[in-house]
């Protein structure tokens, strides 16, 4: 692991970065528009990883009464196997806990077994799939949950 990571809550001048990698990472991205009217929302958590000040990863999560969704993780190819997920995962459960829920959903291509494997070590087990849920290419997600909080 990178010991040079650190975790801070998202601030206005990161969404310029996190729609860079929005755009590198998912087909159907976030507009900076939309993460930033995300980050003023009281129900949701951004969080971003850094690497010696510079965006590596980045977080959304969001609360309602006692239970969580990871709606985004993403990080930059070039920082990928080097921790950055992790920290992130470990913040926003955190973040969960401290926010007062039992619970955290999230949802995941099912090609996408690497994610599947980092959820996992944080006690995500799968529970069911939505069939055809992403597009660009179509396929199904794959819903987790950690209910162990």
């Amino acid at each position: 692991m990178n010991q040079n990571l650190r975790v801070r809550q998202m601030e206005a001048g990161d969404l310029l970065r996190a729609a860079a990698l929005e755009q590198s990472s998912f087909s159907q991205p976030w507009s900076e528009k939309l993460l930033a009217e995300g980050l003023n929302s009281p129900l949701d958590t951004y969080f971003v990883c850094t690497c010696e000040n510079e965006i590596a990863g980045y977080c959304v999560l969001r609360v309602l009464a006692d239970e969580g969704e990871l709606q985004r993780i993403a990080v930059f190819s070039e920082y990928r196997r080097q921790g950055v997920g992790r920290k992130l995962m470990e913040a926003m459960l955190a973040a969960a806990r401290e926010e007062g829920a039992s619970s955290v959903s999230l949802e995941v291509r099912e090609s996408n077994v690497g994610a599947m494997r980092l959820y996992e070590e944080y006690g995500f087990c799968q529970e069911a799939v939505r069939k055809k849920y992403y597009q660009e290419p179509e396929e199904d997600a794959v819903i987790m949950w950690n209910r162990s909080l």
